[in-house]
């Protein structure tokens, strides 16, 4: 694929357009690669700083290292380096992998008033959605990654794994291999060496329906999310980002739990996986008086008076 044809692509979604500086995570694979070539071609070097992390984990972690010190060099790119030493009883490997990269590139990003990019592709992106969807029995499972969430951007979530490879080799762009992507003990490789090849033999186009149904389910999730909007900012004599017991039992069952949902949310800062679960138990508590019920992720619902919110504990 040429640079033209696939910058034009990331381009028209404005994800990587100026003023803000660019921090490319850089594993050293090729869609991570692949995603610093076209941010340093798109604003120039100058605007572009890469971020590395070797958690030291595998025998090849200081060839990669050094890999993407010899592209940033020949791309003239300044790199960071992230080192990061795994505590005792951190929990899932790859959990702590992922929130440890994220977390560095976030403070690099903060300090450049950068916006964060990424490599994930359409492979990741249908991926993300069938693991979602097998261990996660929520709405949000379905709607994958967005193209931009924040501060972070992925402008290749419209391009295959297939045009990342062809745009690599036509542009000269080596890349390293990380065998860990083979290793059947990750369920996200069994989906994509296992689940994948037998949904493509069932349908062919069975991936690209999979993207279709996220992107359909995206649109439609707007008009949910304004729905959830008018309850919380608007209707009703709670204040703003509150509403009233009384108003929330009334609502329909995927609207009330919607609401509890955004409630819990907006009190953690981030997704509360499971909170709408609770919505029931939220709409039957007592409205006297003082009641909290643990929605779970470090978010209690208090009811005061007959009128709900959400706090961290």
């Amino acid at each position: 694929m040429a640079a033209d044809e696939l910058l034009e692509r990331i381009g028209a979604g404005g994800l990587i357009d100026p003023p803000a500086p660019l921090v490319a995570m850089l594993s050293g694979g090729r869609d991570s690669v692949c995603m610093l070539d076209l941010a340093v071609r798109a604003r120039g070097p100058a605007a572009v700083a890469a971020l590395h992390v070797d958690y030291g984990l595998r025998e090849e972690a200081a060839e990669d290292e050094r890999f993407c010190a010899g592209l940033c060099d020949s791309l003239g790119v300044e790199l960071a380096v992230e080192r990061p030493v795994r505590p005792e009883g951190a929990g899932n490997l790859q959990a702590w992998a992922r929130d440890t990269r994220y977390a560095a590139a976030a403070r690099l990003a903060l300090a450049r008033g950068a916006t964060i990019v990424t490599g994930h592709t359409a492979d990741d992106q249908v991926e993300t959605i069938l693991y979602r969807l097998a261990s996660s029995p929520s709405r949000r499972a379905l709607l994958g990654m967005r193209p931009h969430d924040g501060k972070l951007a992925r402008p290749l979530l419209g391009t295959t794994r297939e045009e990342v490879t062809e745009y690599c080799e036509r542009h000269g762009l080596r890349w390293r291999e990380d065998r860990s992507n083979a290793d059947p003990a990750f369920a996200r490789n069994r989906i994509r060496h296992g689940l994948l090849p037998e949904l493509s033999r069932v349908h062919p186009a069975a991936a690209a329906n999979v993207l279709r149904t996220a992107e359909l389910l995206r649109d439609e999730a707007e008009v949910l999310d304004a729905l959830v909007d008018a309850e919380l900012d608007g209707a009703g004599t709670a204040p703003r980002g509150r509403i009233e017991l009384e108003r929330l039992a009334a609502l329909s069952p995927a609207l009330r739990r919607l609401v509890v949902q955004r409630l819990a949310d907006r009190a953690a800062g981030r997704p509360v996986p499971g909170a709408a679960r609770h919505a029931e138990e939220v709409a039957g508590l007592r409205r006297t008086g003082v009641a909290r019920l643990d929605l779970g992720g470090g978010v209690r619902a208090v009811a005061e008076r007959g009128v709900l919110r959400a706090e961290r504990d």
